[in-house]
């Protein structure tokens, strides 16, 4: 098998089985990582999965949003990494799981929708792209998890990077014309009118910076199951991811019992 192929994928006997693992995962941890170019739906399908898993959501594309409004509200300019990534070591970032979606509180505040703004947006690009601040919100994010240690957490770097022996690793993947679609039909509801031309030429550019990056690149993370939405709805986006996670989460349970009868332990 080459580096690039995923481990063969065992189906949990009984959803009985498939609790057990989640319910064992309590004690310990159950990270399932989200990888994708932008467009693909990672937030919407991370967060109805792990309400369907009963995890919680992890959020990363929200954290970054958070340092952007931070930077802005303090005049700090979002092109300024280490300033930002200052900014970012010192802040106090949490989710409260109970509100649906999760929500986001900096420094005991939420953020709620001040972190979707158009000058947000804007800020966002430099300040998740600069080194110094994405090695700080790994910190982070790995603090997030050390904390709640049952989570599904999407992003462009999370099972390469910040979660890399992550229990389950997934990458979602669109065609770009699917993605701009999309894009288009949200823009549209929103009372925003574009031409998919011009937003198809906004992803590629987008696809293209993410995956030549020097620091944390877009790229499919080694295991990852790929799972391409290009021709699915995502009630059936939803069911795929599930059984992947039932698939790994089975053979987990398996390599436990052999450890435990070989009297090893899983590392």
């Amino acid at each position: 098998m080459t580096r690039s192929e995923p481990a063969p994928m065992r189906v949990a006997e009984s959803a009985s089985e498939y609790e057990l693992v989640l319910t064992v995962a309590a004690s310990t941890t159950f990270i399932v990582t989200i990888d994708g170019p932008a467009g693909t739906g990672k937030s919407t399908v991370a967060h109805r999965l792990a309400k369907r898993l009963g995890l919680e959501f992890l959020d990363t594309g929200a954290m970054y949003r958070a340092a952007a409004l931070a930077a802005l509200e303090r005049g700090i300019d979002p092109a300024d990494g280490p300033r930002v990534a200052e900014l970012v070591r010192g802040m106090e970032l949490h989710f409260d799981w109970t509100s649906d979606p999760p929500e986001l509180y900096a420094d005991g505040v939420a953020v709620g929708e001040r972190i979707r703004t158009p000058e947000v947006t804007r800020a966002v690009t430099p300040v998740a792209s600069n080194p110094l601040v994405r090695a700080a919100m790994v910190h982070a994010q790995r603090a997030i998890a050390h904390r709640h240690r049952r989570l599904v957490t999407e992003g462009r770097d999370q099972g390469s990077v910040v979660f890399p022996d992550a229990d389950v690793r997934i990458y979602l993947d669109a065609k770009p014309e699917v993605r701009a679609r999309r894009r288009v039909d949200q823009l549209r509801t929103k009372g925003i009118e574009t031409t998919e031309a011009e937003v198809l030429a906004q992803i590629m550019e987008r696809d293209r910076m993410d995956e030549s990056r020097k620091d944390g690149p877009l790229v499919r993370p080694h295991g990852a199951d790929i799972v391409d939405t290009s021709f699915i709805d995502i009630d059936d986006v939803i069911d795929r991811l599930e059984a992947v996670v039932r698939s790994r989460a089975g053979a987990r349970l398996a390599e436990g019992r052999a450890a435990s009868k070989s009297g090893g332990s899983r590392p």
